[in-house]
């Protein structure tokens, strides 16, 4: 393995060499078996104790009691300075390459460096290629004092959620091997955390940007982004400092630094219009001069080549070459014709970068890709033309060059090209002398050669790289391998290895609380096994959706009840019409206020508004007579409370008891009411009987059409179906100004007409009743039951009820039905009654 990368010699084979060479005879491993024993790692991810199982699944279960991990320790300076060499690029072979100076960006260095040890975030935006990276290298050395954890260097590079930056600046900081907090655990370590964060290539902004920010407080940010980058929100305070092109005086001196040498006048004037064309970009000043050295070396106008007899190591003499200076078109699109003049190994190196989307591998991986063994060669001439620039650990193709390759042919054995590097990655990521960590460097890469294979060489690429992603806690490209592979596995038919995919991803949504997507994923995976036979997969995957049901479960019975504060006092009284108090079925009914009735009204007010709150009425209530009401019989018990409720849950406990019980019947309340004139008690009085006349009028109907469909008996006596009075037959006289006697609850009293209208009314769709005489029946009168009606007189000072008795004759088969019958509820003979 590679010691630029932080690795130990633990970590490297035994045999030395800086990685593993893939053999090339029949022996070639196709499987992570033949490579060396499965790699299985022990992590821990929240509250769940991980296994990564590469043959049968990840394995998952709850943690131990007294396994949890503590809290964890800071790193101190020379831990982190260990770990800001490991996020450079790697040191290229051979002599090493001199630093490029910063340019014309004295003033925008001292305004950064101001601004973060104020503790302000900054936001340095400017167009690809005008030295944002550079810049930023600059400013980390100027902030290492400033802050108590340090300068912290992130990738944003295809970062649009802030969750992976977060868990890289809580392992940058924090000594956490082999652990993933969860997200709660993770909030609370990273909003401790006081440091410089410089992040490259920033890809997101808005919200997530805002959500990235307020889990680091005590952070400053640096961000460096390109102008089509999503802005950030208006609220979150965040300095904006623009980088544009280079000066001409600062363009010249770079060309000259880059060339090494003073330049001619008609070099100065290209350069002039270079950058007119460029906008003063420093990359393509960077390329010019890698043009002018080329150009140079062309013409044979070095000091040694001059020194040199020609013809001396040649066959014939050495003919002179003009090369004229590059075309203003050829300095602003120079990849072509840079690629044309650098070695073979290096074009090689560049068809296999187009290939993957603009990811150059390690130079550790080119000699077994182009098949070279000094192709490792090609990254440092690359680099020191222009056509590649540093991104976080790796080196991606500069920008715009990718394209201008691929218009001349460097696109034409993509293919080929991405299939090659996905069989090689597949031997390289099972190889047992690996490490997780060395994989995860490499993981833009491997995605890339995983997008652009075939089926079968994607299938095994990822079987191989998913559980090395997943120990080295590189948990976004493990989900992408997976998703790729379980794709790859279905459109070739893999069953057991779609299975597996399907249960890493389920155990991968487990350890994120993503409980529906891993039931969905688990579900699935014993689905494709239970199909295989497969005992042991199945087993893993049930043992780890029970712990997907525990999750649910618990996290149901954990919910917290919703509490609410006790509304006021003043908002009760505002909207009385909210509470409805039921009168209980068994109470008694309400009487019109009198003289006897209230003395006791304030008992009866005291008990009432013991067991229910009184809401003020809304309207005056019109007084009416107690039979006119209807009682209503509550379904659920009103209880009473010495207290106010004062949460939702004491509320519900009242409305909704756990044993409820019938209520006690309670005494209404009487209605305080006025007491009404002696004309208008007369009025009440008539306006409650009429309303009993019209009850009495249905349940005479109802008789009546009931009895029409029977038969009568052969024999005896017939009797009218009229309820018991038990009052006297004879009643005491009153006065015009006392209300008429009440009747029982129990009979219904008889029907007042109304002055110039018949006490008998006819029945609907029958003749009218014929009076009967009032000569008694000679039927005995133990077989009959009287009938008693009292009929108040509506008019005249002193009334007088009649009362009459009838005592029904026995039918016949063809007369059934007699005036009597068809007013046994209202009056005994059908006369009419009137007043004086």
């Amino acid at each position: 393995m590679d010691r630029t990368q932080g690795q130990t010699e633990q970590h490297e084979q035994p045999t030395g060499g800086s990685t593993p060479v893939a053999p090339t005879g029949p022996a070639t491993p196709t499987t992570p078996a033949a490579a060396g024993p499965a790699r299985v790692v022990s992590l821990t991810a929240g509250g769940f104790a991980l296994t990564v199982n590469p043959v049968d699944g990840s394995e998952i279960e709850p943690l131990r009691p007294g396994t949890e991990p503590g809290r964890p320790a800071k790193r101190d300076a020379a831990a982190r300075a260990v770990r800001t060499a490991a996020a450079r690029p790697p040191v290229l072979p051979g002599p090493a390459a001199s630093a490029r100076p910063l340019q014309g960006r004295e003033e925008e260095r001292e305004r950064l460096v101001r601004l973060l040890g104020r503790g302000r975030s900054v936001r340095l935006t400017g167009p690809a290629g005008s030295g944002r990276s550079a810049l930023l290298d600059a400013v980390a050395d100027r902030c290492e004092g400033l802050a108590p954890d340090g300068v912290v260097r992130l990738g944003g590079y295809g970062q649009q959620q802030p969750g992976e930056l977060l868990h890289a600046l809580y392992a940058t900081v924090y000594e956490a091997e082999r652990e993933r907090p969860g997200r709660a655990e993770l909030l609370a370590r990273v909003r401790e955390i006081g440091a410089v964060v410089l992040l490259d290539d920033l890809e997101m902004g808005g919200t997530a940007l805002d959500e990235l920010m307020r889990a680091t407080p005590e952070c400053a940010y640096l961000l460096a982004a390109t102008p089509d980058t999503r802005a950030p929100s208006d609220d979150s305070h965040i300095e904006e400092v623009f980088l544009g092109g280079l000066g001409k005086a600062d363009c010249l001196e770079l060309l000259e630094g880059g060339v090494g040498r003073p330049l001619t006048d008609e070099e100065i004037a290209w350069a002039g219009d270079l950058r007119f064309a460029s906008e003063g970009l420093p990359l393509r000043f960077v390329q010019a001069a890698a043009l002018l050295r080329q150009r140079d070396e062309l013409n044979h106008s070095d000091e040694d080549d001059e020194e040199e007899e020609p013809g001396v190591f040649e066959e014939r003499p050495r003919d002179a070459v003009h090369v004229p200076l590059p075309t203003l078109a050829e300095g602003a699109a120079p990849a072509e014709l840079l690629a044309s003049r650098v070695s073979e190994s290096a074009r090689a190196a560049l068809r296999i970068a187009c290939a993957l989307g603009g990811e150059l591998p390690h130079h550790a991986h080119l000699p077994a890709l182009v098949g070279d063994t000094h192709a490792d060669t090609a990254v440092a001439e690359l680099l020191a033309c222009g056509l590649l620039t540093p991104v976080g650990t790796r080196y991606r193709l500069a920008s715009g060059v990718a394209r201008q390759l691929e218009e001349v042919g460097y696109g034409e054995t993509a293919s080929e090209e991405a299939r090659t590097a996905a069989r090689h990655y597949a031997w390289w990521t099972g190889h047992a002398s690996v490490v997780p960590e060395r994989v995860a460097a490499e993981a833009d890469a491997v995605l890339a050669a995983l997008a652009g294979a075939d089926v079968v060489a994607a299938v095994l690429l990822a079987r191989t790289a998913a559980p090395a992603f997943a120990a080295s806690l590189h948990w976004e490209a493990w989900e992408r391998v997976l998703r790729s592979g379980a794709e790859a596995a279905r459109k070739a038919g893999e069953v057991a290895e779609q299975a597996y995919f399907h249960h890493e991803l389920g155990v991968l949504a487990l350890c994120e609380e993503r409980l529906d997507r891993a039931r969905a994923e688990l579900e699935t995976s014993i689905g494709l096994r239970g199909a295989l036979a497969d005992k042991r997969g199945t087993v893993a995957g049930r043992r780890a959706l029970a712990l997907v049901v525990d999750r649910e479960t618990a996290g149901a019975a954990a919910s917290p009840p919703l509490r609410l504060e006790a509304p006021a006092p003043a908002a009760l009284a505002a909207a009385p019409e909210a509470v409805t108090v039921a009168t209980p079925a068994t109470s008694a009914p309400r009487v019109a206020p009198s003289a006897t009735s209230s003395a006791s009204a304030p008992a009866a007010r005291a008990d009432s508004e013991a067991s229910t709150t009184r809401v003020p009425p809304v309207a005056a209530a019109v007084p009416v007579s107690a039979e006119a009401v209807t009682r209503m019989t509550p379904v659920v018990p009103v209880t009473g409370r010495s207290q106010t409720p004062a949460t939702l849950s004491e509320v519900f406990e009242d409305a909704f008891p756990l044993n409820p019980k019938p209520a006690p019947p309670a005494a209404p309340r009487p209605a305080a009411a006025p007491a009404p004139a002696p004309g208008r008690r007369r009025l009440v009085v008539l306006a409650g009987a009429g309303a009993l006349a019209v009850v009495a009028l249905g349940t005479v109907v109802s008789l009546a059409l009931s009895s029409s469909d029977s038969t009568p008996p052969a024999q005896g006596p017939a009797v009218t179906s009229t309820p018991t009075v038990t009052t006297p037959e004879t009643t005491a006289l009153t006065s015009g100004n006392d209300p008429a006697a009440e009747p029982p609850v129990s009979a219904p009293p008889a029907e007042t007409p109304e002055p110039g209208q018949s006490a008998a009314a006819p029945t609907p769709g029958r003749s009218p009743a014929r009076t009967p005489s009032r000569r008694p029946s000679s039927t005995p009168p133990s077989n009959s039951t009287p009938t008693a009606s009292v009929s108040p007189t509506p008019t005249g000072a002193q009334p007088s009820p009649t009362v009459t008795e009838t005592i029904t004759p026995t039918p016949t088969a063809t007369t059934t039905q007699t005036g009597t019958t068809q007013t046994g509820n209202t009056t005994a003979a059908g006369s009419p009654v009137t007043g004086d």
